[in-house]
């Protein structure tokens, strides 16, 4: 199924910059930093809106305690445009919510992927960033999704399955579909040496078998204000914003936005959609 996109100079908005936060695992706290790294650019006056791409397993909503009527599998079965899924977060953030529980989500055809990028050619983009909270693993669709996207930020934690699995990732995405540049956030760690050590193992291995550049994005301390705000459903940038988690999320926004802006087409969220599916 081919999908046309109207892209005549009357559609054509400011480029977006998409964003696909991923891990190699689950565990790493992929999820919460997407979370609170979208509400930290939105309390930075951008327009933010943030994709749960884990399309089975979603919580983004969850972590939010907020309430969803519609998500993205009540678009593809034709019960509502993908307008009325979006959700307010706080400050502004828009939420594009996906399903959890329901395995055929995370198994589209194609025809079901064409669906979604017609559903989001509908609703424009008028926003500064995309933020797409990628599904644990390598599976086809996380893969998908971050080759599609133009930048790529890869959360690692201290666990030896959490440099292994985003090596992995990085190797999928380097040899099969040539991309060579990625972001890396050291996630939970005890001090500022300890992110740069893991930084530096991730590094070393990529700098032996890959061709790749590894840009070190800092990291987020471990912080017991983290765990109690997942238990408040609310983002610690917003319950704790001067705990070090939220300084350190607001300083990674900082530093992406100096991220360069696409030039051209690509960077709109049509075409974010498109690029998934071809």
């Amino acid at each position: 199924m081919n999908q046309v996109i109207d892209i005549s100079p009357s559609k054509k908005s400011k480029p977006v910059k998409v964003i696909a936060v991923t891990g190699g695992k689950g565990g790493v706290g992929k999820t919460n930093v997407s979370v609170n790294l979208s509400v930290a650019l939105s309390q930075q006056g951008f327009r933010v809106m943030l994709l749960d791409a884990d399309l089975g397993l979603a919580n983004v909503d969850v972590m939010l305690g907020i309430p969803t009527k519609n998500n993205l599998s009540h678009v593809l079965a034709g019960k509502c445009e993908l307008k009325d899924t979006i959700i307010q977060g706080p400050y502004g953030l828009q939420i594009i919510p996906a399903s959890s529980g329901t395995k055929n989500m995370a198994e589209l055809s194609p025809v079901e992927h064409a669906g979604i990028i017609q559903a989001f050619s509908e609703i424009g983009s008028d926003i500064d960033f995309l933020v797409v909270d990628t599904a644990a693993g390598i599976t086809d669709m996380v893969v998908n999704f971050a080759k599609a996207a133009q930048e790529i930020l890869t959360v690692v934690c201290d666990e030896p399955t959490s440099i292994t699995d985003a090596y992995a990732l990085m190797k999928v995405l380097n040899l099969e579909h040539k991309i060579v540049r990625f972001h890396v956030l050291a996630n939970m760690v005890r001090s500022s040496q300890e992110g740069r050590e893991l930084f530096t193992k991730l590094s070393g291995v990529c700098k032996r078998f890959l061709d790749v550049t590894l840009d070190y994005m800092g990291a987020i301390p471990f912080d017991e204000n983290v765990r109690v705000s997942v238990k408040k459903q609310k983002p610690f940038v917003e319950a704790f914003p001067r705990s070090p988690s939220s300084i350190a999320i607001k300083s990674l926004a900082k530093k992406i936005q100096s991220w360069p802006v696409p030039k051209d087409a690509s960077g709109h969220i049509e075409f974010f959609m498109e690029r998934l599916v071809s």
